[in-house]
């Protein structure tokens, strides 16, 4: 690796917490040095020192049509020579804001924010102040932004550091948040027995992607929507991954389940930063100025982020940008099965669309003590050797890699022959 890249990290290291803005992004979890990017395009990334590498992490998501998308690249270059920021409401939020009710029956109307953090956030806020009630349950290994409250039992870099919660985080911030095993339909039932009338909402990914891509179990969805419904209690997806990445009308479509609230980010903002919260019109028109609940931003419904949204969604949905999507990581859900299944080491993998996870060392994972029980050591290793061969997947086991349009079947294949090499010996310790 030539100085270009040593000397970057070395300057970021001196003025940013481990030379990075997110955790995850260190590598700490897999060894050897991050790559510093210097340009993108179409599946693509380019490091400082000029590495092209295959992209399976996508931003972590958002970038479900690849880097610079002709039509995102032109509506942002549009819109740059109208302004960058208002202060106002204009045209490209309105025109965000119709495309995710349209395609979102659960939501009638969305406010947006600038992350998905502030998203959940402020969703549970307005939970809570709708049911009068205090308690709100998520799920082991789930992520959902770095609010206090949710910072429990967390997933994505929180898990990949081995942390319980975080450093800094009050014991009382965290003292109305129960945690349950996620798909144990035993476990959220005992919870709503001991604590009736007492849960403000139950928040979960539908498909959980902060322990890995971990689907939900057939008829866990419905159970937590039949519970809900039954109690008083608000059912509050956190589709900031799954929002028009696992189809159209997220993962909420794709299951045919109706939650009270809903919490996007990554993909409607077309790489952009971004986050929004909707739902029924009567739960939305509580929020400031309708309403008594407050919740502000300077830059919420930024007009680039707001343009290149409205970009990506019309693409997704004018075209055939799904059925590519499905035979893509098909091809490398099944490409990784085989590779597995021929070198006699268990090997779970998890795919929900265009999400999809390899446990090595497992069988089957379905939460996320499961998922702690792959093997991290093989991953680790075997993401190097992606990564010595121009691949790069998420540097955590915990997170799950994604395809974009823009991936080729030769990228796919590079990827499984990696992965094949590095399982060829006894088992994962070979890697």
């Amino acid at each position: 690796m030539s100085a270009d890249s040593a000397r970057l990290r070395e300057r970021a290291a001196r003025v940013m917490p481990g030379g990075v803005s997110s955790p995850v992004r260190a590598y700490a979890a897999v060894g050897g040095e991050p790559p510093v990017i210097a340009a993108a395009e179409g599946a693509h990334l380019v490091d400082a020192d000029g590495s092209r590498f295959v992209d399976f992490v996508l931003a972590y998501g958002p970038l479900i049509l690849g880097h610079g998308h002709p039509a995102v690249v032109e509506a942002l270059r549009g819109q740059l020579s109208r302004g960058v920021a208002y202060g106002h409401t204009a045209k490209p939020e309105v025109e965000l804001a119709e495309r995710i009710c349209a395609a979102l029956p659960s939501v009638e109307m969305v406010r947006f924010v600038n992350s998905g953090t502030e998203a959940t956030m402020s969703a549970l806020r307005l939970a809570r102040a709708a049911t009068g009630r205090d308690l709100v349950v998520k799920f082991a290994g789930a992520y959902h932004g770095h609010a206090d409250a949710l910072l429990a039992a967390a997933g994505s870099g929180v898990a990949t550091l081995g942390l319980p919660g975080s450093s800094g985080v009050p014991g009382g911030a965290v003292a109305d948040t129960l945690v349950l095993p996620y798909n144990s339909a035993g476990a959220i039932a005992e919870a709503f027995a001991v604590h009736a009338g007492r849960i403000a909402a139950v928040i979960v990914e539908p498909v959980a992607g902060n322990m890995g891509c971990v689907p939900p179990l057939p008829g866990y969805l419905e159970e937590l929507r039949r519970l809900t419904r039954e109690d008083g209690a608000l059912l509050v997806f956190d589709e900031v991954m799954t929002g028009f990445r696992v189809a159209y009308g997220g993962a909420q479509g794709l299951y045919e389940i109706e939650p009270d609230l809903t919490c996007l980010g990554k993909v409607i903002g077309g790489g952009l930063p971004v986050g929004a919260y909707g739902g029924r019109r009567a739960l939305m028109e509580r929020v400031a100025p309708l309403g008594p609940v407050y919740q502000a931003g300077t830059l919420s419904g930024n007009p680039l982020a707001m343009a290149a949204g409205v970009a990506t969604l019309d693409v997704l949905r004018d075209g055939d940008a799904y059925a590519r999507l499905e035979s893509l990581a098909g091809r490398l859900g099944d490409g990784l099965r085989t590779a597995a299944v021929a070198a006699s080491v268990p090997c779970a993998v998890n795919r929900v669309g265009s999400m999809l996870t390899a446990f090595v060392g497992v069988d089957r994972v379905d939460d996320y003590e499961d998922a702690r029980r792959s093997d991290l050591d093989a991953f680790a290793r075997l993401h190097r050797r992606w990564r010595e061969a121009g691949v790069l997947w998420p540097p955590s086991q915990f997170e799950a890699a994604f395809l974009s349009t823009a991936h080729q079947a030769g990228d796919i294949d590079r990827a499984v022959s990696v992965f094949a090499g590095a399982l060829r010996g006894a088992g994962p310790e070979e890697c």
